[in-house]
């Protein structure tokens, strides 16, 4: 034990700032449970036929060794040309990486000195601010305003300071024109650095035209870069629909897009993802992602090819299919008293508040219902990152971090089906839940 405590202090001090992921622990409760997995963001469901077709038929034609397959940064080009209007060249301009992930943490080396500041939107996914972190920069934590998600905008622009260096989005869209024009001055200023360019995980949250409008100003007057991590670009709901951040005017070489094949075809397990940049901001993690993991996974690669050629009626069935699921969850959730405040207009993820009198916490509330229900979903305080001001600013109440849960719908109908069944035998005879 000594000898162990001796080794821990060797560490660095950004790996001692780090900690076990709480959404692949429960994953793994669930697993030695038994229980139904409603914590992390993949798929039960059998991924597309054509595309496991097309990973076997590389790996028997001994696509087997370390590889870069062209073809995808081709079609990328492509896709970014139809969908958004951008001319990337696919020879300068892509980076393939291992998932979105490493596509993140190598664009964070690539830009990041230590010191440097990243603003984030809270709650956040809690990979982005340990990149940053092993970076050598500092999180920067804006919080959104339950329980619709908005930014104050005196929030935002007092977190700026010389050290800002990046703008992090995680959640950008453009909704239909009559929601557009009720929200846009309410959210403005806030997208400003959020991990965004996608559905907002945890919450579901799609931001609109208007509001993307004014990140790419502050991102122009700031001098600022933008990150953004769009994996859930295809999975939107109730006409909205994804724009990239870097198709506005001015945005394109000061924005970094990171994405993967993970979300939109259902093969969290293949690692294959990717940095659209600059020509120069692209080289830097390319040549990051050599020295770390030099390829992704060769066979995955071919097979990526033929994901990204895949048909309109492909996202068409994904949105519908992923809309029945969404819609079924949120009304199981609010029949046994969840609040449902915020209905996700994206991703795969619906972030529920607790019953009003419900007394437990959200992590009291998972525990009893891992062992009352065999039920496994993530307590939202895990997202959240912001602290009480150190100055004299009046207190905040921040009582609502502890009363959230994320639930993943990305599950089989089956899944979803038992789930909702054994939730549902934690009700009384009066329809109210026990745990209450």
């Amino acid at each position: 034990m000594e000898m162990e405590m001796e080794m821990g202090k060797k560490l660095s001090s950004a790996a001692k700032t780090l900690t076990p992921s709480p959404i692949q622990e429960l994953s793994h409760l669930a697993q030695r449970c038994n229980a139904i997995n409603l914590a992390e963001g993949f798929p039960d469901f059998p991924a597309p036929s054509h595309l496991k077709n097309a990973a076997v038929s590389a790996i028997l034609s001994d696509f087997n060794q370390y590889r870069h397959v062209q073809g995808i940064c081709e079609n990328l080009a492509r896709i970014m040309k139809e969908m958004h209007g951008l001319d990337v060249d696919p020879l300068t301009d892509i980076a393939i990486c291992c998932g979105q992930s490493e596509a993140f943490v190598a664009a964070m080396f690539a830009l990041i000195d230590p010191g440097d500041e990243v603003i984030l939107f809270d709650p956040s996914y809690e990979t982005y601010g340990g990149c940053i972190t092993m970076a050598g920069g500092i999180p920067v934590y804006v919080d959104l305003d339950p329980p619709h998600w908005t930014l104050d905008p005196y929030k935002l622009m007092k977190s700026f300071t010389v050290k800002t260096k990046a703008i992090v989005l995680n959640s950008v869209g453009y909704l239909n024109e009559l929601t557009e024009i009720g929200l846009c001055l309410e959210l403005s200023p806030k997208t400003l650095m959020n991990q965004e360019c996608s559905p907002h995980n945890p919450t579901g949250k799609v931001f609109t035209k208007d509001e993307l409008e004014i990140i790419a100003g502050a991102c122009l007057t700031k001098d600022c870069l933008a990150i953004t991590d769009e994996v859930y670009e295809y999975i939107t709901f109730d006409d909205k629909k994804h724009v990239t951040l870097a198709s506005l005017p001015g945005m394109q070489k000061r924005t970094i897009i990171t994405s993967s094949l993970s979300k939109t075809f259902g093969v969290t397990g293949w690692r294959v993802g990717w940095a659209i940049a600059s020509a120069s901001i692209a080289s830097a993690i390319r040549n990051i992602h050599i020295k770390i993991t030099d390829s992704a996974p060769a066979p995955f690669q071919v097979a990526a090819v033929t994901a990204l050629k895949s048909p309109p009626e492909y996202f068409e069935l994904l949105r519908r299919d992923y809309k029945f699921k969404r819609d079924f969850i949120t009304e199981m959730l609010a029949g046994i008293g969840f609040q449902i405040q915020f209905k996700p207009q994206g991703s795969v993820f619906v972030f529920a508040a607790l019953p009003e009198n419900c007394i437990l916490s959200d992590v009291q509330f998972i525990k009893e219902m891992i062992k009352e229900a065999g039920v496994v979903a993530v307590p939202g305080c895990g997202f959240f990152h912001t602290i009480q001001p150190s100055d004299k600013s009046p207190p905040a109440d921040l009582s609502y971090q502890k009363r959230y849960i994320r639930f993943a719908f990305c599950k089989s109908d089956a899944t979803l089906a038992a789930a909702a069944q054994k939730i549902g035998g934690l009700l009384d005879a009066r329809g109210r839940l026990k745990l209450l």
